[in-house]
């Protein structure tokens, strides 16, 4: 399977939106944080990430095929988040994710750390930072009675 990806533009807003909605859908409705979830958020939302100077979007393709998306945010000098990054249900568990993460520590070979945060409810998320040399920080941010949130962040 060739991974690739292709730099987002307005143009691809709405197909980023749709993605995002599918792939975080399954969450939404597990955890119901719906102030949090990128599954509840407007294409407007997704719009302003576009269009924001800080942040490059991608999409990302299986043999050419949009499967998921993800954003970069130029945080400080070397420093970079990811947020959001996101597989359609279909396309999970193939190890895309994980080619990607790699794909992206290329492109932005600079990096001095990464960070990101995601669902401490969800040990394949975390098991796939881990695996990938990202540790957690000991920042948790409880949601709801459902749902934690965890930071991670990867030194060079």
């Amino acid at each position: 399977m060739q991974i690739t990806l292709t730099k987002a533009s307005l143009a691809d807003a709405e197909i980023i939106h749709q993605m995002q909605l599918t792939a975080f859908k399954p969450l939404l409705e597990k955890y119901q944080d719906y102030d949090t979830n990128p599954g509840n958020e407007q294409l407007e939302r997704t719009i302003e990430r576009i269009k924001d100077p800080a942040s490059d979007y991608y999409i990302i393709k299986a043999d050419q095929v949009p499967v998921g998306a993800i954003r970069i945010v130029k945080k400080a000098k070397q420093r970079y988040r990811i947020s959001p990054i996101f597989i359609l249900p279909e396309h999970q568990g193939k190890g895309i994710a994980q080619r990607v993460l790699s794909m992206i520590e290329e492109l932005y070979s600079d990096f001095q750390a990464w960070e990101l945060d995601t669902m401490l409810q969800e040990p394949k998320n975390c098991h796939l930072y881990e695996k990938q040399g990202y540790q957690r920080t000991g920042f948790y941010e409880q949601i709801n009675e459902r749902l934690t949130i965890v930071s991670y962040e990867k030194r060079r």
